[in-house]
């Protein structure tokens, strides 16, 4: 359902034109995970679902995968009008 959008966000990754915020980066720490990990999930992952961000109207997704050692986790991510990926935040299942 999310195809074109994933394959964006792939594409954005092989590129390296994406940033985290603050808080994902806090997050990814907390959890002891890589941005190897984050990579991954976003490159064989699944998009689970679309939100609409309250305070900027833009639509942010939910994708969840494994991570290097195969440990489950999801990254919430969202394409920016900059052309971006952004990715908001990580957390491990």
């Amino acid at each position: 359902m999310f195809g074109r959008i994933l394959n964006r966000m792939r594409e954005k990754i092989r590129k390296r034109q994406y940033i985290m915020t603050y808080h994902a980066r806090r997050e990814m720490h907390h959890d002891d995970l890589t941005i190897y990990d984050i990579e991954r999930v976003i490159l064989t992952g699944k998009i689970l679902e679309r939100q609409k961000d309250i305070a900027t109207g833009e639509w942010k997704y939910r994708i969840a995968g494994k991570t290097v050692e195969s440990g489950k986790i999801e990254v919430v991510a969202k394409l920016s009008p900059t052309g971006k990926l952004v990715i908001i935040t990580i957390y491990a299942l």
